[in-house]
C-alpha cells in the first residue's frame, strides 16, 4: 500500500502524505516512502521544485500510536535502528538538493512539526498549528532537535521543546518557525507561486547553496570563507553560471 502521493506538472512535483484517516502520522512504511521519494525527485533533472503536503484534515499528527505502543516492547537495538529509520527519512528531506515547500494546513505536531521544520519553506495557513508534544508522553524530540536548532536557535527551541505547547500558524511565524502564515483560502495560491518563482531559478545554484546552508553550521569563520570560496569558484565552471552570465550580458 502506497501511503504518499506524488503529482508532477511542469518540473513541480507535489508529495502527498496519504494518510488522512490517520491524520498522516509517520509510520515505518511512510517514512520509507518519503525517503525513496526525496531521494528519486532530488536526482531527477527534470523536476525543479518539491511540495510536500498532507491528505485530510491534518499535515501530519506525528508518531503513529499503533506503532508507539508496539515500538515499547523494542530491544535497545531495534530501538535504535528505528531511530535511524526516522534520522534517514529527514536527513533526505533536508539534504534534497530541490528546494521543497512544506505547505501546512491543520495541525503539524511532534514529528510532524519537525517534517514541516526541515523543509526549505513552510506556508502554512492561518488555522494550521504547530508543536512538539514529545515531552508530555515521557518522550524526547531527539532528531527533529537537531534541525530546529539550527532553524530558530536555542531560546525559542527551549521554549517549543520543554514547555510542548502548540502555537498558531501566526505565532509560529512570528519566531520564525515557518517562513509565512497566510489566510487559509489563500495557501493553495501562495505556495503554487512561491514554486512557479523558485522554477525560474538555476536548479544547479538552488543545490550549491542548499549544500552550504547545511555545511556552514559550526565552521570557525576561516574554514567558512574558504569553504565559501572553494564553491564561488566551483559555481563559476557550472553551464548554468555561464550560461547565465552570457545572457545577464547580452540583454
Amino acid at each position: 500500500m502506497n501511503f504518499l502521493e506524488i503529482k508532477e506538472q511542469g518540473g513541480i512535483a507535489t508529495v502527498r502524505l496519504n494518510r488522512p484517516e490517520k491524520r498522516n502520522a509517520l509510520s515505518p512504511a511512510l517514512l520509507s516512502e518519503i525517503h525513496a521519494a526525496f531521494s528519486d525527485l532530488g536526482a531527477r533533472k527534470d523536476i525543479s521544485v518539491i511540495i510536500l503536503e498532507g491528505a485530510g484534515k491534518a499535515f501530519c499528527a506525528g508518531a503513529d500510536l499503533e506503532y508507539l505502543e508496539h515500538m515499547s516492547g523494542f530491544s535497545i537495538q531495534e530501538n535504535h535502528q528505528d531511530s535511524l529509520h526516522l534520522k534517514t527519512a529527514f536527513h533526505a528531506v533536508y539534504t534534497c538538493p530541490k528546494p521543497v515547500i512544506a505547505k501546512v494546513h491543520g495541525p503539524a505536531i511532534a514529528g510532524g512539526c519537525g517534517l514541516a521544520s526541515i523543509c526549505d519553506f513552510i506556508i502554512a495557513g492561518e488555522s494550521a498549528i504547530f508543536g512538539y508534544s514529545e515531552v508530555k508522553i515521557g518522550f524526547i524530540p531527539a532528531i527533529v532537535m537537531v534541525y530546529l536548532l539550527r532553524k530558530i536557535g536555542d531560546t525559542k527551541a527551549r521554549r517549543l521543546l520543554l514547555s510542548a505547547e502548540n502555537i498558531p500558524a501566526i505565532e509560529a511565524e512570528r519566531i520564525g518557525l515557518i517562513t509565512q502564515c497566510v489566510p487559509d483560502g489563500q495557501l493553495e495560491e501562495t505556495v503554487r507561486t512561491l514554486a512557479d518563482t523558485l522554477q525560474k531559478n538555476s536548479s544547479s545554484s538552488m543545490a550549491l547553496t542548499k549544500d552550504m546552508l547545511a555545511n556552514l553550521h559550526g565552521m570557525s569563520l576561516e574554514a567558512g570563507l574558504n569553504y565559501a570560496a572553494s564553491m564561488n569558484a566551483f559555481t563559476r565552471m557550472t553551464d548554468d553560471c555561464k550560461q547565465g552570465i552570457q545572457s545577464f550580458l547580452n540583454k
